[in-house]
């Protein structure tokens, strides 16, 4: 799909670069990464939404797989959650994108993203739309969740709805709060994606010095 001629990606988000920058650069910048632990995809088909708010599939699809969750953390806040497929930086970025949304119809400064309305993002497979009714039953952060969260400074966790049952859900913090946030596919020189990020708009030009 054809780009109207004056919308780019990297206008909406100053922040694609920080996957080239060294280890000593992004700890120059206040930036940390996390490891959560790996994701579940039996199906390669990702929703990245609020995990108390349902929300479409994602349009790119991966390889059906289990892939590394991190976060980019500047000082006090999660910054950005990246999903890794393969090794290496991406060569340039799409903006990830569900069913109904043409980047075509873009302009300037415009962008789609997925409204947050808890102060939690995620990342899940297709499969676990359908125990999303779970997390909004009764108080089910205060009764489950919460305790999970705990030990990690109420920042992340990788959560089952089922015991035993691999499938799971990334869930972390979303930067300042509630908001509306957009992913990228970060794409190889073939087109394929090493990676997905959701870009919670902290840092300002990949630099956690600069928080907004």
């Amino acid at each position: 799909m054809a780009l109207a001629a004056d919308w780019d990606v990297s206008q909406v988000s100053s922040n694609l670069g920080v996957f080239v920058l060294s280890d000593a650069e992004m700890a120059e910048r206040q930036i940390t990464v996390t490891p959560i632990g790996d994701l579940d995809l039996p199906t390669g088909a990702i929703i990245a939404c609020d995990p108390l708010v349902s929300d479409p599939t994602l349009n790119r699809k991966v390889e059906p797989g289990r892939y590394p969750v991190s976060l980019l953390e500047a000082p006090g806040r999660v910054a950005t959650a990246v999903l890794r497929f393969s090794p290496g930086a991406p060569v340039r970025w799409e903006l990830a994108t569900v069913p109904g949304e043409d980047v075509a119809a873009l302009k300037g400064d415009e962008v789609y993203g997925y409204p947050v309305d808890a102060g939690l993002a995620s990342f899940m497979d297709v499969l676990m739309s359908d125990e999303q009714d779970k997390l909004n039953y009764g108080d089910y952060y205060g009764e489950v969740l919460a305790a999970e969260f705990a030990p990690n400074q109420d920042r992340f966790v990788l959560h089952h709805t089922v015991a035993g049952n691999p499938l799971n859900i990334a869930m972390f913090g979303s930067g300042w709060g509630d908001g509306s946030y957009s992913s990228f596919w970060g794409l190889d020189a073939a087109g394929e994606p090493p990676l997905l990020r959701t870009d919670f708009g902290v840092l300002e030009n990949a630099d956690g010095r600069e928080t907004r």
